[in-house]
C-alpha cells in the first residue's frame, strides 16, 4: 500500500492524497475508513470531510467506485491489478485528534483521512509526503527522508505527525530508550526546565513499571496563542495540545500534567490493553466496561509519577487530587450511573455535558477509586504493596504478551495483591452508584487527609496534623516520592 499526500494549496486546508493499491486480483473490492480513533471512544464519522473521491486503473482510465456505506466504498477493478483512489480531505482542526495544515504546518493523524483494503489491513504502508522545501518531521514512524514506513495499517493510523521549518526539538535518554520533545508555536520553550522535569518523571514511570514498551517515545506538542488543553495516547507517541503560549509556570504545570499522563498509556491500554479493543475494530463502536482502569488508573498515576519523582511538591499534588474531586463531587455526585456503565456508555454520550445526574467520569471517579484502591492497599500491608502491584501485574500478563484483559482478570489481580476478595470495593465503587465521599474519606483519612464538602457543595481536600495519621502519612508520602 502506498500513499502520496500533497497540499497543493495549504491555505484552503485541503489535503491532496493518492492511494495506490498493488496486486488486486478479485473482482471487487472494498476499502474501509475508520469511523472513530483510538483514545476517543465515539464514532466520529471522518468520512464528512472527504470532498471528493474516485477511483482509476494505472493508465488513468476511470473505474466504478460506489458507497457501501456512510464510510465504506466498493470498487470494481475491472480485471487490473493495480487500483489508485485519488481524495481530497479538509484538515482546519487544531486538537489532538484531528489534522490540519496550512502554509507553514502539516499537522496529520492518519486516522482521519487514511484506508484499509477489507482483508488486508495488515499488510505495510508506505506514506511519501510532498513537503515544502525546509520542513522538519516529528513522528514515530520510521522514515527515509520524506518517506514514512509503518509495518500496518493499525501502526500508521496509531503515529501522528508535526511537520514545518519550525519545529524546535530536544531529546533525552532514560536506560536504553531515547525520548523527544518536539514544540510547535509562537514560543521559546525553557529547554533546560523542561528536560529536568520530563527526564525526572519518565525515570520514575520506568522504574515502576520495571521496563518501557518501545525503543523510542515522541512527545509531540502544537501550542495555540489560545486556551485549549488535550493530548492523546499513542503507540511510542503522544499528540498534546495547549494554549494560551504564554510562556510561564502555567504552560509548564499544563505541559508536566498531560505529558506525564500520556506517557503512562504507553503501557496502561496502548499495551495493557482491554480484550474488547484487541484488535481494534475500526467500522463500529468497541464497546467495553473497564475504561475506568485504562482512564481512570492513568489520571491517578500521572500526578503520582509527578510527585513521586519530585517534579510536584505536596502542595501541588494534593491541589491535583482535589481537581478530580472537585469535578466528581461538584458534578456528577448524584450521578444514577455506575463506573462500569459510564465507561460502556462513552460511545454514546461520554464526552459530552450530558443530562443532569446520569453518568460520572471514567477519568475523574475512576481516579478516586483508583486512589481509594491504592490506599487500602497500602493500609492492609502496611505500604508494602500497593497498586503498583497491580499494574506491574497487569503489564508482566496482559501488556507484554499484548493479548488483552477482561474486567473479571482486573479483578483477579487486583484481589491476587490484596490476599482477599474485595466485594465492596467492587460493589461500592466500581458497579455501584452510591456517593463515594464516605468510602473516600475512610481511605483518606488512613494518610491524614480529609475531603470537606461545604453546604455550598463546594470541594476541599484538607490536612489533618498529628494523632494516628502522622505515622501513616510520613509512610504514604515516603512511598510517593524518591
Amino acid at each position: 500500500m502506498h500513499y502520496h499526500i500533497s497540499a497543493e494549496d495549504p491555505l484552503s486546508h485541503f489535503i491532496d492524497i493518492v492511494w495506490s493499491i498493488d496486486q488486486v486480483a478479485e473482482p471487487e473490492i472494498e476499502i474501509q475508513l475508520p469511523a472513530w480513533r483510538p483514545g476517543r471512544y465515539e464514532i466520529q464519522n471522518f468520512a464528512k470531510n472527504i470532498q471528493k473521491i474516485e477511483a482509476l486503473a494505472e493508465d488513468g482510465s476511470k473505474l466504478f467506485i460506489g458507497k457501501v456505506s456512510k464510510d465504506r466504498w466498493r470498487i470494481l477493478p475491472e480485471g487490473h491489478s493495480k487500483v489508485i483512489v485519488r481524495y481530497r480531505y479538509f484538515a482546519q482542526v487544531q486538537n489532538a485528534g484531528t489534522s490540519y495544515v496550512d502554509d507553514t504546518l502539516w499537522y496529520l493523524n492518519f486516522i482521519n483521512f487514511a484506508m484499509y483494503v477489507e482483508g488486508r489491513i495488515n499488510e505495510p504502508y508506505q506514506v511519501s509526503l510532498a513537503l515544502p522545501q525546509g520542513y522538519r518531521i516529528a513522528t514515530g514512524l520510521k522514515r527515509e527522508g520524506n518517506t514514512l514506513l509503518a509495518p500496518d495499517f493499525y501502526a500508521l493510523v496509531d503515529s501522528p505527525l508535526l511537520a514545518s521549518s519550525t519545529l524546535q526539538k530536544v531529546e533525552y535518554k532514560v536506560g536504553a530508550v531515547d525520548f523527544y520533545v518536539w514544540m510547535h508555536g509562537a514560543l521559546k520553550p525553557n529547554w533546560e526546565r523542561i528536560l529536568y522535569d520530563f527526564r525526572r518523571f519518565t525515570a520514575e514511570q520506568i522504574a515502576t513499571m520495571g521496563s518501557f514498551p518501545e525503543r523510542e517515545y515522541h512527545f509531540l506538542n502544537l501550542i495555540l496563542p489560545t486556551p485549549y488543553y488535550h493530548g492523546v495516547e499513542h503507540r511510542n507517541s503522544t499528540m498534546v495540545v495547549l494554549g494560551p503560549d504564554a510562556e510561564g509556570d502555567e504552560l509548564h504545570t499544563d505541559l508536566l500534567g498531560v505529558s506525564a499522563h500520556e506517557l503512562f498509556h504507553a503501557w496502561n491500554v496502548i499495551r495493557i490493553r482491554p480484550l474488547e479493543l484487541l484488535p481494534y475494530d475500526f467500522t463500529r463502536e468497541n464497546y467495553f466496561n473497564t475504561c475506568f482502569v485504562a482512564e481512570g488508573c492513568t489520571t491517578y498515576y500521572g500526578d503520582l509519577f509527578l510527585k513521586r519523582s519530585g517534579v510536584f511538591g505536596l502542595d501541588e499534588y494534593i491541589k491535583e487530587l482535589e481537581v478530580y474531586m472537585k469535578r466528581h463531587f461538584e458534578g456528577s455526585n448524584q450521578a444514577s450511573q455506575s463506573l462500569l456503565e459510564s465507561s460502556y456508555d462513552l460511545w454514546l454520550d461520554g464526552y459530552e455535558r450530558g443530562i443532569p445526574g446520569r453518568k460520572v467520569s471514567v477519568y475523574h471517579k475512576g481516579a478516586l477509586v483508583a486512589l481509594i484502591l491504592d490506599l487500602f492497599l497500602r493500609k492492609k500491608s502496611n505500604h508494602s504493596q500497593s497498586l503498583d502491584d497491580v499494574m506491574r501485574l497487569m503489564w508482566t500478563r496482559f501488556g507484554e504478551p499484548f493479548k488483552g484483559y477482561t474486567l473479571q482478570d482486573y479483578q483477579q489481580v487486583v484481589e491476587e495483591v490484596a490476599g482477599e476478595k474485595l466485594d465492596w470495593y467492587w460493589d461500592s465503587c466500581v458497579a455501584g452508584s452510591a456517593p463515594l465521599a464516605p468510602i473516600l474519606n475512610d481511605a483518606l483519612a488512613f494518610v491524614g487527609l480529609q475531603m470537606n464538602i461545604s453546604e455550598g457543595g463546594q470541594v476541599a481536600v484538607v490536612v489533618r496534623h498529628g494523632g494516628q495519621f502522622q505515622p501513616d502519612r510520613e509512610a504514604w508520602l515516603a512511598s510517593c516520592q524518591k
